[in-house]
């Protein structure tokens, strides 16, 4: 007999918390002057477009957004973002999808 027959679940549960203190850290940090989270996404997705970038690059979109470049994890696992073979972070089709649904920011600048 396995010893924690709800183990699942509490990592579920676990999972959860975890995003909500995520979120209340960021509601407690966040710079009242900058815009909403939503804006921010769809500002940095539509600047990464469909190119691949290096870590170094991701960080420094991610900084320029306002998020921590640690973020970047939970996009990956999240199916925002992939690390393919070369070793680059690209967006997935899922985040290239809300981005066209959303519509692009009118300050959006693609990248080169």
């Amino acid at each position: 007999m396995e010893p924690w027959p709800q183990k699942d679940q509490i990592a579920a549960a676990l999972r959860q918390i975890s995003a909500g203190f995520a979120a209340l850290a960021d509601a407690i940090s966040a710079d009242p002057a900058q815009p909403p989270a939503d804006s921010r996404h769809r500002a940095l997705i539509a600047e990464w477009g469909r190119d691949g970038l290096t870590r170094a690059e991701a960080s420094a979109l991610f900084r320029k957004h306002g998020f921590s470049p640690q973020a970047a994890g939970g996009w990956v696992r999240g199916d925002w973002l992939e690390v393919r073979e070369d070793g680059r972070r690209y967006l997935t089709e899922r985040s290239l999808h809300w981005l066209a649904e959303q519509g692009a920011p009118d300050d959006a600048q693609p990248r080169d």
